[in-house]
């Protein structure tokens, strides 16, 4: 709808009036506020110091408070440093064996289970014996046979040799029971022959373990026939204890380490994790290869371990540290302190300073360095990218930084009708049943309903008009509104 334009500007002047009126209101509650702070003298009188925020903050160069900042500090120290090479290895086992039948034959019996650890000689497996049983027993049969052959045949040689010695007898017929003897002789040693090889193949059909070391899973069932040409075979043996680690160096240290490993010293070797976290083994440095790989410009070192828990497996991949020197009594500061070659230093009065530092090898968590700085200084940790030259910092003790991280994963991991009770009803809910904690929950609900709904509504409701009935401002304020946040989440 469309006005004149002499209506529409009488239609104006009333919101011009109240316009004019708030700007009036405002003006004169600012020169009272004004006058009220001002002395007889015309100034500003100054508040006065609050000792309760003396320690929080310091002057900056405008003259306002600057705040003290929260951080974590590490002792400055002097200890031994390694000097260590990491690299990428894999785990070899010392020797792997794949465990065949001699002989074929139904598989009757295992006397193994997957992945446990065997001894040299150890019984693992059954194949049916009976044909071998008779076939030993055929070459038994023939052995004895001809060995009573050629005890005849010797007796009648001893009769014709005396009955020679009485010019009895011809001496041809002597020769040929001689030679007759011997006949015989080389016939029994042949059975002698076969009966061990019948023996032999009869040991066959206990399968034992040809090396000490931890089995795999089983490639062969109860019921098959199992040949020696089976590729898989029935298990595999990997001996694990001691175990091996193979992995590359650079060829820049192979003359210092081949010197040391010439002169029979020992070096250190120690096994990680994927994430560096968990140390999986001790050893030592055993050899070099004997030619660098030129593609990559390492060499190729092994380390036995001797995986004495047996928590080292074959082809596994590690991480390696191989120490090949030792730094004795050198200043060191946590890793975690230093920032571009520079440390923050907190100093008495708990402001912090720059110090330029010469950083040198590093060692786990500490790193070695070379600078103005003294054992027992204190350098932050945490906290550095909110620092400047000469700002005020609060030191927070590591102990209760740990508290709080653990308090916070406590009550992350609680189901989130346990955080709001106390330690007594924790107990108590934990030692109901299912029903009883149900019930409690409910009632507990009740009573918190009930109590938010009476109390709730004197206090949180106040006429219109009155300041009284506003939230308090500030800290108090904020802590009131977070409360009144959290019970309202909770209902």
């Amino acid at each position: 709808m469309r006005f004149p334009p002499g209506v529409r500007s009488r239609r104006l002047v009333p919101w011009l009036a109240l316009a004019a009126a708030i700007l009036l209101a405002v003006a004169a509650a600012w020169w009272w506020q004004g006058h009220r702070q001002t002395g007889s003298g015309g100034t500003v009188a100054s508040a006065p110091a609050d000792p309760g925020r003396s320690g929080r903050g310091s002057p900056n160069r405008n003259g306002a408070a600057t705040t003290a900042q929260p951080v974590s500090v590490g002792v400055v120290d002097r200890r031994d440093v390694r000097v260590l090479i990491s690299a990428i290895g894999t785990l070899n086992a010392r020797a792997t064996a794949v465990v065949r039948a001699k002989v074929s034959g139904e598989l009757q019996k295992l006397h193994f289970k997957e992945g446990d650890e065997v001894k040299a000689g150890q019984l693992l497996a059954d194949i049916d014996p009976r044909s071998f049983q008779a076939t030993l027993g055929q070459v038994q049969g023939a052995l004895q046979r001809d060995q009573a052959q050629l005890k005849n045949a010797q007796l009648d040689l001893q009769r014709y040799q005396a009955l020679l010695a009485q010019d009895s007898i011809a001496s041809q017929q002597v020769d040929t029971q001689a030679a007759l003897v011997r006949q015989l002789q080389g016939t029994v040693a042949a059975d002698q022959g076969q009966v061990d090889a019948a023996r032999l193949q009869l040991s066959y059909t206990k399968v034992t373990a040809p090396i000490a070391g931890r089995l795999g899973l089983r490639q062969a069932d109860l019921g098959n026939v199992v040949n020696p040409s089976d590729a898989n075979g029935l298990v595999t043996i990997t001996q694990v204890r001691p175990i091996d680690a193979v992995f590359a160096i650079p060829e820049a240290h192979v003359n210092t380490l081949a010197l040391q490993l010439a002169q029979g010293a020992e070096l250190p070797v120690e096994l990680w994790d994927r994430e560096q976290k968990q140390l999986l083994g001790k050893g030592r440095l055993n050899a070099l290869d004997n030619a660098i790989d030129t593609t990559t410009g390492t060499v190729k070192a092994k380390a036995a371990f001797a995986n004495a828990e047996g928590g080292l497996f074959a082809n596994q991949f590690v991480n390696v540290r191989l120490q090949v020197n030792r730094l004795e009594q050198v200043l060191t500061v946590p890793a975690t302190a230093v920032q571009n070659n520079y440390v923050y230093l907190v100093q008495a009065d708990h402001t912090v300073t720059q110090r330029k530092i010469k950083v040198g090898v590093t060692d786990g968590d500490r790193v070695s360095v070379q600078g103005e700085l003294q054992p027992g200084d204190q350098v932050v940790t945490d906290g550095i990218d909110r620092l400047r030259e000469g700002a005020p910092v609060t030191v927070i003790a590591a102990g209760k930084v740990q508290q709080v991280d653990q308090a916070v994963q406590d009550a992350a991991s609680q189901p989130r009708s346990m955080r709001n009770l106390t330690p007594a009803q924790r107990e108590q809910v934990a030692k109901m049943s299912p029903d009883e904690r149900k019930a409690f929950f409910q009632k507990l609900r009740a009573e918190r309903g009930s109590s938010a709904n009476g109390g709730g509504g004197a206090a949180g409701s106040a006429p219109s008009g009155q300041p009284g009935a506003a939230a308090p401002s500030g800290p108090a304020g904020t802590a009131t509104g977070n409360a009144a946040a959290g019970a309202g989440g909770g209902r």
